[in-house]
């Protein structure tokens, strides 16, 4: 199943690699049009349109099935110069004067028709319903007519959805979708490349949350960072780099003997002091009370491998109820240790490369990313020359970044990215593929100036403007 802001991301996607998203919606509806007559061969049809793409995908079925010689008739929900996005008000040009539209068109005005396409409301609908569209899905629920719904039935997950006899959905099923809300489920093949699925690109996006007007500090992402010991400049590093992805705080949780260098580094990080000079299974309460007050955890960058320190970190593990990212040496903790996350429920991201994978996965039968994320349930990123991200599902590939970023630090630096995305409530799957791609389009802009002298934090400085670049502000 799909999470239905994938099809944003795969229309983005699309368009990178030359399908434009008025062959998509060409597609789509084409498609919509023809299950349709063959299906129902016979009756009178009124299509339900909203003002979104979902209304567009309705204006080309209704063309389509003019062309096949059927009664189909467009009833808009609101006026013509709501319709909103470019695409769908092409679309909607295009049949005016062909097709018969009913602008701000009643309940009642579905009339004698015996089909209803439900296009009103898609995968972009956010919250309860409201009106008209309130109206309209009771007044579709309760008429005797074929009720079909495009791509998702409107309103699924908000409370009150149309219930249709059949939904014709694109690319795949989207999340929540079952017999009992969709009735008879069809997916359609509307054309989108193979590259668009399995290539991260700036579709992924999609999932940046906006900060709202009414914010305020901490709203927008709170972080805790768990690391350092023998090692000073990786927790820093990661922190910086949370920062730089809109993360609002960022609390740095590490032995006291670290705890100047840290601080000296950025007057923004938060540092709280652990006693002594390793992280180890006395602190482990503390840090679990800090996570409390925190959106998401990062566990591991510079915190070394002393035996204490390594049972710590699968303590913490077994008990916190936060997202984590298990990075950097904390990876070791658990490469011999997977049965933890059987008894455990865990969201987060591991982010080995290709030798830290190796250990994670020498003891299960398949060694591939795949098994390991289904089997520790957690979204896996094998770092190299090409990213892997897989969440146990699907796998996606990252093409950015270049041979410089072997340099020190670009893994803490990834690792910040990630988990500064996860404290800002994007799940993990979506977080470590936005974060890969951030990473390694920031590395290559530092190439360009750079050449083979970039380092880490050259890195970190590029990060605000490809955010600004993927989000088109």
């Amino acid at each position: 199943m799909m999470d239905p802001i994938e099809s944003r991301v795969l229309d983005i996607n699309s368009e990178a690699y030359g399908v434009r998203p008025d062959k998509l919606m060409s597609n789509a509806g084409d498609a919509l049009a023809d299950e349709i007559h063959g299906k129902y061969p016979e009756g009178n049809i009124s299509i339900v349109c909203g003002t979104g793409n979902n209304g567009g995908d309705g204006f080309v079925a209704a063309r389509r099935l003019h062309e096949l010689g059927r009664s189909a008739i467009i009833l808009l929900v609101k006026g013509k110069d709501d319709v909103r996005g470019d695409v769908a008000r092409h679309m909607l040009q295009q049949i005016e004067g062909k097709i018969q539209i009913m602008e701000n068109a009643q309940p009642d005005d579905i009339g004698e028709a015996e089909i209803v396409i439900d296009s009103m409301l898609g995968t972009g609908m956010k919250g309860n319903i409201r009106e008209p569209f309130r109206a309209w899905i009771n007044a579709i629920n309760n008429s005797s007519k074929t009720i079909i719904s495009t791509d998702i039935p409107s309103g699924l997950g908000a409370d009150i959805c149309v219930k249709p006899a059949l939904t014709i959905t694109f690319h795949d099923v989207k999340n929540g979708m079952d017999a009992g809300n969709s009735g008879d489920i069809v997916v359609i093949d509307i054309g989108i490349p193979h590259e668009a699925v399995e290539i991260i690109g700036l579709g992924e996006f999609e999932y940046y949350p906006r900060p709202s007007a009414d914010s305020h500090k901490g709203d927008n992402g709170r972080l805790l960072i768990i690391g350092g010991g023998p090692y000073t400049g990786a927790p820093a590093l990661a922190g910086l780099a949370a920062y730089k992805v809109g993360a609002d705080l960022v609390t740095i949780a590490t032995p006291e003997n670290c705890f100047v260098p840290i601080a000296s580094h950025s007057p923004n990080f938060i540092v709280k002091p652990l006693s002594g000079n390793i992280i180890q299974p006395e602190h482990v309460d503390d840090l679990l009370r800090m996570a409390l007050d925190n959106d998401a955890v990062l566990i591991g960058p510079g915190i070394g491998r002393d035996e204490r320190t390594m049972i710590a970190v699968r303590e913490f593990l077994a008990k916190v109820e936060k997202p984590v990212v298990v990075d950097a040496d904390a990876l070791t903790a658990i490469s011999e240790h997977l049965d933890l996350f059987e008894k455990v429920k865990l969201s987060g991201v591991l982010t080995p490369h290709g030798a830290e994978f190796q250990k994670l996965v020498e003891d299960l039968e398949d060694a591939s990313i795949k098994r390991l994320a289904d089997k520790v349930g957690l979204t896996v990123i094998l770092k190299g020359k090409i990213d892997l991200v897989s969440d146990g599902r699907m796998t996606k590939k990252n093409l950015t970044g270049n041979p410089a970023m072997t340099v020190g630090g670009t893994g803490d630096v990834l690792a910040g990215l990630i988990a500064g995305l996860t404290a800002k409530g994007i799940g993990p799957f979506a977080a470590a593929r936005m974060g890969v791609f951030l990473s390694g389009a920031a590395g290559d802009n530092a190439f360009e100036k750079l050449g083979y002298s970039l380092t880490a934090t050259d890195i970190i400085e590029e990060v605000p403007m490809v955010l600004k670049t993927c989000l088109k502000m």
